[in-house]
Protein backbone atom coordinates (compact mmCIF):
# COMPACT_ATOMS: atom_id res chain seq x y z
CA UNK A 1 0.00 0.00 0.00
CA UNK A 2 1.34 3.51 -1.25
CA UNK A 3 1.43 6.84 1.41
CA UNK A 4 -1.84 8.68 1.09
CA UNK A 5 -1.85 11.73 -0.60
CA UNK A 6 -3.21 15.29 0.00
CA UNK A 7 -6.72 13.87 -1.76
CA UNK A 8 -6.40 10.99 0.75
CA UNK A 9 -5.35 8.76 -2.68
CA UNK A 10 -2.23 6.45 -2.56
CA UNK A 11 0.86 7.31 -4.26
CA UNK A 12 0.12 4.84 -6.83
CA UNK A 13 -3.27 6.34 -7.68
CA UNK A 14 -2.10 9.40 -8.02
CA UNK A 15 0.69 8.38 -10.07
CA UNK A 16 -1.52 6.46 -12.73
CA UNK A 17 -3.84 9.53 -12.48
CA UNK A 18 -0.59 11.01 -13.16
CA UNK A 19 -0.41 8.87 -16.49
CA UNK A 20 -3.62 9.47 -17.64
CA UNK A 21 -3.43 13.01 -17.79
CA UNK A 22 -0.24 13.05 -19.38
CA UNK A 23 -2.20 10.61 -22.19
CA UNK A 24 -4.97 13.03 -22.62
CA UNK A 25 -3.01 15.96 -23.20
CA UNK A 26 -0.63 13.71 -25.75
CA UNK A 27 -4.15 12.36 -27.36
CA UNK A 28 -5.38 16.40 -26.99
CA UNK A 29 -2.31 17.66 -28.73
CA UNK A 30 -2.28 14.62 -31.68
CA UNK A 31 -6.21 16.05 -32.24
CA UNK A 32 -5.53 19.31 -32.47
CA UNK A 33 -2.83 18.28 -34.81
CA UNK A 34 -4.99 15.88 -37.09
CA UNK A 35 -7.26 18.97 -37.40
CA UNK A 36 -5.21 21.29 -38.65
CA UNK A 37 -3.88 18.49 -41.28
CA UNK A 38 -7.39 17.65 -42.11
CA UNK A 39 -8.45 20.87 -42.83
CA UNK A 40 -5.28 21.75 -45.01
CA UNK A 41 -6.32 18.71 -46.87
CA UNK A 42 -9.74 19.70 -47.70
CA UNK A 43 -8.49 23.20 -48.95
CA UNK A 44 -6.23 21.18 -50.92
CA UNK A 45 -9.08 18.96 -52.17
CA UNK A 46 -11.33 21.96 -53.09
CA UNK A 47 -8.37 23.31 -55.17
CA UNK A 48 -8.46 20.02 -57.12
CA UNK A 49 -12.08 20.01 -57.48
CA UNK A 50 -11.94 23.45 -58.91
CA UNK A 51 -9.20 22.43 -61.24
CA UNK A 52 -11.44 19.39 -62.01
CA UNK A 53 -14.75 20.93 -63.31
CA UNK A 54 -12.32 23.59 -65.31
CA UNK A 55 -10.72 21.29 -67.13
CA UNK A 56 -13.76 19.35 -67.56
CA UNK A 57 -15.38 22.72 -69.04
CA UNK A 58 -12.46 23.14 -71.05
CA UNK A 59 -12.76 19.52 -72.69
CA UNK A 60 -16.46 19.91 -73.30
CA UNK A 61 -15.86 23.07 -75.42
CA UNK A 62 -12.46 21.12 -76.94
CA UNK A 63 -12.05 18.37 -79.75
CA UNK A 64 -12.40 16.18 -76.61
CA UNK A 65 -15.46 14.25 -75.80
CA UNK A 66 -14.99 12.13 -73.24
CA UNK A 67 -12.67 10.15 -71.41
CA UNK A 68 -12.37 6.22 -71.19
CA UNK A 69 -9.79 3.83 -70.20
CA UNK A 70 -8.21 1.61 -72.55
CA UNK A 71 -6.51 -1.16 -71.29
CA UNK A 72 -3.02 -2.00 -72.46
CA UNK A 73 -1.25 -5.40 -72.58
CA UNK A 74 1.58 -5.21 -70.40
CA UNK A 75 5.19 -6.73 -71.39
CA UNK A 76 6.98 -9.58 -69.79
CA UNK A 77 6.96 -8.64 -65.86
CA UNK A 78 5.22 -6.02 -66.08
CA UNK A 79 1.43 -5.60 -63.69
CA UNK A 80 -1.55 -5.08 -65.75
CA UNK A 81 -1.97 -0.93 -66.41
CA UNK A 82 -4.94 1.23 -67.24
CA UNK A 83 -4.60 4.35 -69.31
CA UNK A 84 -6.67 7.24 -69.53
CA UNK A 85 -6.97 8.19 -73.46
CA UNK A 86 -9.66 10.37 -75.23
CA UNK A 87 -12.24 9.54 -77.59
CA UNK A 88 -12.54 11.62 -80.42
CA UNK A 89 -15.93 13.15 -81.73
CA UNK A 90 -15.40 13.65 -85.16
CA UNK A 91 -17.09 16.64 -87.53
CA UNK A 92 -20.56 15.25 -88.59
CA UNK A 93 -20.87 15.58 -92.03
CA UNK A 94 -23.73 14.49 -95.01
CA UNK A 95 -23.50 11.04 -95.53
CA UNK A 96 -21.20 10.20 -92.91
CA UNK A 97 -21.83 7.00 -91.10
CA UNK A 98 -22.26 7.33 -87.00
CA UNK A 99 -20.21 3.91 -86.34
CA UNK A 100 -17.63 6.79 -86.30
CA UNK A 101 -18.75 7.91 -82.87
CA UNK A 102 -18.50 6.18 -79.86
CA UNK A 103 -21.02 3.62 -78.63
CA UNK A 104 -22.98 6.37 -76.35
CA UNK A 105 -22.78 9.20 -78.78
CA UNK A 106 -24.33 6.90 -81.73
CA UNK A 107 -26.92 5.77 -79.46
CA UNK A 108 -28.02 9.10 -79.28
CA UNK A 109 -27.89 10.43 -82.54
CA UNK A 110 -29.80 7.29 -83.22
CA UNK A 111 -33.03 8.16 -80.81
CA UNK A 112 -32.90 11.31 -82.20
CA UNK A 113 -32.85 10.00 -85.72
CA UNK A 114 -35.67 7.68 -84.85
CA UNK A 115 -37.81 10.43 -83.29
CA UNK A 116 -40.60 12.47 -85.67
CA UNK A 117 -40.05 15.21 -83.51
CA UNK A 118 -36.92 17.45 -81.69
CA UNK A 119 -36.18 15.31 -78.22
CA UNK A 120 -34.97 16.72 -75.16
CA UNK A 121 -32.18 15.53 -72.93
CA UNK A 122 -34.98 13.88 -70.39
CA UNK A 123 -36.59 12.18 -73.00
CA UNK A 124 -33.07 10.31 -74.48
CA UNK A 125 -32.01 9.22 -71.26
CA UNK A 126 -34.50 6.13 -70.80
CA UNK A 127 -33.96 5.29 -74.52
CA UNK A 128 -30.45 4.91 -74.28
CA UNK A 129 -30.67 2.61 -71.70
CA UNK A 130 -29.83 5.24 -68.73
CA UNK A 131 -32.06 5.80 -65.47
CA UNK A 132 -33.92 9.30 -65.69
CA UNK A 133 -31.89 10.88 -62.64
CA UNK A 134 -30.83 14.34 -62.85
CA UNK A 135 -27.03 13.23 -63.33
CA UNK A 136 -27.83 11.24 -66.72
CA UNK A 137 -29.86 13.99 -67.91
CA UNK A 138 -27.10 16.83 -67.65
CA UNK A 139 -24.46 14.38 -68.41
CA UNK A 140 -27.01 13.76 -71.91
CA UNK A 141 -26.98 17.30 -72.41
CA UNK A 142 -23.74 17.80 -72.64
CA UNK A 143 -23.21 14.72 -75.05
CA UNK A 144 -26.20 16.59 -77.18
CA UNK A 145 -24.22 19.88 -76.75
CA UNK A 146 -21.12 17.89 -78.02
CA UNK A 147 -23.01 16.83 -81.07
CA UNK A 148 -24.67 19.58 -82.01
CA UNK A 149 -20.77 21.42 -81.61
CA UNK A 150 -19.67 18.79 -84.49
CA UNK A 151 -22.77 19.04 -86.44
CA UNK A 152 -24.27 16.00 -86.05
CA UNK A 153 -27.18 17.58 -84.52
CA UNK A 154 -29.15 20.74 -84.13
CA UNK A 155 -30.42 22.81 -81.37
CA UNK A 156 -33.38 24.88 -82.94
CA UNK A 157 -34.92 25.81 -79.31
CA UNK A 158 -33.17 25.71 -76.44
CA UNK A 159 -33.09 22.28 -75.09
CA UNK A 160 -34.70 20.80 -78.40
CA UNK A 161 -32.32 18.36 -80.32
CA UNK A 162 -32.98 16.87 -83.41
CA UNK A 163 -30.23 15.37 -86.45
CA UNK A 164 -28.84 18.09 -88.57
CA UNK A 165 -28.58 15.73 -91.91
CA UNK A 166 -29.54 12.69 -92.84
CA UNK A 167 -26.68 9.83 -91.96
CA UNK A 168 -26.66 6.94 -94.33
CA UNK A 169 -28.38 4.55 -92.23
CA UNK A 170 -31.43 7.17 -91.59
CA UNK A 171 -31.95 7.95 -95.51
CA UNK A 172 -31.80 3.65 -95.94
Amino acid sequence: MGIAGPSGGSATTLAREAAARVRVEELESQIAELTARLEAERETWSRLRETVAEVVAEMSSSDWASVAEQPVKPTAGDQPVRVVGAIMVPHGREGLSVDVLPDVYRDIVEVVADASDPMQAKQIVPRIGLPAVTAKIEGTRGKLKQLVERGWLREDQPGLFALAHRTAEAKA
